[in-house]
């Protein structure tokens, strides 16, 4: 009898020792971003919009079918050896159910077979490479953040007319080089007559604008200098300085994080497409984020911080179908085709490739536009997805 009681107390004194992490009641979520380094304003907003996403869609309880939501932040730095190795570990010893991240599109590629190792979800948000749900894809990754081609097929829509010269100006990575491609692969009226690659880092764009310059200056039409750049380094619309009115050159581009599209301002009537800007959605997921975002930090939300919003919404709306439980398989049946809500409208999941359908927003800086605080950007139209033909690039 008193052997009995022993034993039965050693299993007592040995589940209240276990780990908080293996306990059934938590679903735990790991957040691989960059939270430091070129990317860092990028990551912030991603982790702001994914706590105020959770909190939203569990109607401010962060539990899930009684289930504690524990998120756990890890910092990536914007190196792909790091967030691999920090991916693993989330999996490994932080018994993390799912993850979600990260900023930088080359370490989104450097954790795909993480994913695929540990046979765990990866909901990739915000990296952009089509490469990510592409050719290195693998049917545990997810994304809620749009891809390249998404971004280049709406700028395709503001800037492909007939007889119009296009150059194109990127940084010299996997974020860079691929949405170039996509953009190219997307525009079917104008040419595009060179590609120009500059280090992330750049701050003195005028050998490159030069050389822009001298590609385009006697091309008859419309001749236009398509720019995709994001974080660090100095501002690209710097070439702007070398006159380019004087050769009949425009400057296009598509969105970015509200204190970089404040130089937009100096372009008045430049076109181009977006992934999200605060005031063109009027649905009631993004009325809520405005206003709360508002109230707690004075400002409208950024780009990334509706992109961390709908990761949320996509987890919890695929958590609460399942009951919350977070077996692997059972979320990929769930998430395979799944419509769920997010500030941008629905997005959709689809099923070949997991990447998130959503609608991208062509914009005009207003004609007079001014220098001040905030970008002076006006909706052309909301780009649907049945408006877009999202190439299949996976090879499932």
């Amino acid at each position: 009898m008193q052997r009995r009681a022993l034993i039965a107390l050693a299993a007592l004194v040995s589940a209240l020792a276990a780990p908080a992490f293996g306990q059934t009641g938590e679903i735990r979520i790991a957040h691989v971003y960059s939270k430091t380094g070129p990317l860092e304003a990028y990551g912030k907003q991603t982790q702001t919009g994914l706590m105020m996403g959770l909190e939203y869609a569990t109607g401010g309880t962060m539990t899930i079918n009684g289930k504690k939501i524990v998120v756990i932040e890890r910092d990536d730095q914007g190196k792909p050896d790091l967030g691999k190795s920090l991916l693993a570990a989330a999996y490994a010893d932080d018994k993390a159910d799912i993850a979600v991240g990260p900023t930088a599109s080359g370490v989104a590629l450097a954790m795909l077979p993480v994913a695929e190792e540990h046979k765990k979800i990866l909901m990739v948000e915000p990296a952009v490479a089509d490469a990510i749900t592409g050719e290195k894809w693998n049917k545990y990754i997810f994304r809620t953040g749009r891809n390249s081609s998404q971004d280049a097929i709406s700028n395709a829509v503001a800037v492909d007319r007939e007889g119009a010269v296009i150059a194109t100006l990127a940084q010299d990575n996997a974020f860079g080089q691929g949405g170039v491609k996509a953009f190219k692969d997307s525009v079917k009226k104008a040419k595009v007559v060179h590609e120009e690659y500059l280090p992330p880092a750049t701050t003195d764009f005028t050998a490159g604008a030069q050389r822009l310059i001298e590609k385009l200056k006697d091309q008859p039409g419309r001749k236009i200098i398509w720019i995709i750049w994001a974080g660090g380094g100095g501002s690209p619309f710097k070439i702007a300085d070398l006159d380019l009115k004087r050769y009949g050159i425009e400057i296009a581009t598509g969105g970015n994080i509200l204190p970089a599209m404040v130089s937009y301002n100096q372009f008045p009537g430049m076109e181009g497409a977006t992934y999200y800007y605060y005031s063109f959605s009027k649905n009631k997921p993004n009325l809520w984020l405005v206003t709360q975002h508002f109230v707690r930090y004075e400002t409208p939300p950024d780009f990334f911080t509706a992109g961390g919003f709908s990761s949320a919404m996509a987890l919890v709306t695929a958590l609460q179908k399942t009951g919350g439980d977070t077996n692997t398989n059972k979320l990929i049946a769930t998430m395979e085709g799944m419509s769920f809500d997010t500030p941008k409208g629905t997005m959709t999941f689809r099923k070949e490739d997991h990447q998130a359908l959503q609608s991208m927003y062509h914009f005009r800086v207003a004609p007079g536009a001014r220098q001040g605080t905030m970008a002076d950007l006006y909706l052309v139209r909301e780009i649907k997805p049945q408006d877009m033909n999202l190439p299949i690039r996976n090879r499932r």
